[in-house]
């Protein structure tokens, strides 16, 4: 059993406060679900959780496994199990899909890293996302469509084999058919690494391939209100302004 927790967890970017207190717990397996409009600190969460350094934590504490990684790099916390995806994937002139691969794996496995089992599970993963071989060959995501680029997060994710990981609205910019490979590779990836998963989107079709046990309605810094997936019809149907008024 794997398990984050973040407690009462405060956050800041240049002296302005985004997150304040955040309580979240994700076990292994579970799926967790983050709603709200744009602006109010979703992403600032995820990026703060995977340690970019451009956040000051002022309070509060997140513990993987009940070790505390509030003040860890970035790096050592992908070495224990966690992963993000990129809301706008970034792209990398000169770097290859290939060796960007290669390269994170071969970091987070060690002396255990074995080249040959390495590209037998590049070929069975990209087989399945429906990924050409060129990509590999290719600079990491310089000229793909929106649907490429997520296509190769959910990639990294097989790849890299994460406890927990962080999904930042993988389903924007997705045609129909991305999101459904997309969404049907994410639950797969759930059920065959019994990985917790948090999913930050604005959208309810994404949440037609992966069920969420949990969703939770995110505004000013902080979660509102925890449901089951009832919450989303709520918001489909009436928006935020309920929830702002409680």
């Amino acid at each position: 059993m794997h398990i984050l927790e973040i407690k009462n967890l405060h956050a800041k970017i240049e002296n302005k406060e985004i997150l304040k207190g955040i309580n979240l717990t994700i076990k292994s397996g579970e799926v967790h679900v983050i709603m709200g409009p744009n602006g109010v600190g979703k992403s600032t969460l995820s990026h703060v959780i995977m340690g970019n350094p451009n956040y000051e934590i002022t309070e509060g504490n997140i513990l993987l496994d009940g070790v505390d990684i509030t003040h860890m790099q970035t790096d050592e916390r992908a070495r224990r199990g966690l992963f993000l995806s990129f809301q706008n994937p970034p792209e990398i002139e000169g770097v290859t899909t290939a060796d960007f691969l290669k390269a994170s794996v071969a970091t987070k496995e060690g002396e255990s890293f074995k080249m040959l089992s390495f590209a037998r599970e590049v070929d069975t993963y990209m087989k399945r996302l429906v990924m050409k071989k060129e990509f590999l060959t290719r600079p990491l995501n310089e000229g793909f469509s929106g649907g490429e680029k997520k296509k190769m997060e959910i990639l990294s994710l097989y790849m890299l084999k994460p406890n927990v990981a962080i999904l930042d609205e993988i389903d924007s910019g997705l045609d129909v058919d991305s999101l459904k490979i997309v969404g049907e590779h994410i639950k797969a990836y759930q059920e065959e690494q019994k990985a917790g998963i948090l999913l930050i989107t604005h959208y309810q079709r994404l949440l037609s391939y992966i069920q969420p046990d949990f969703v939770h309605i995110f505004l000013d810094g902080s979660i509102k209100k925890t449901g089951d997936a009832t919450l989303v019809e709520q918001i489909e149907q009436n928006g935020y302004d309920n929830f702002k008024k409680a």
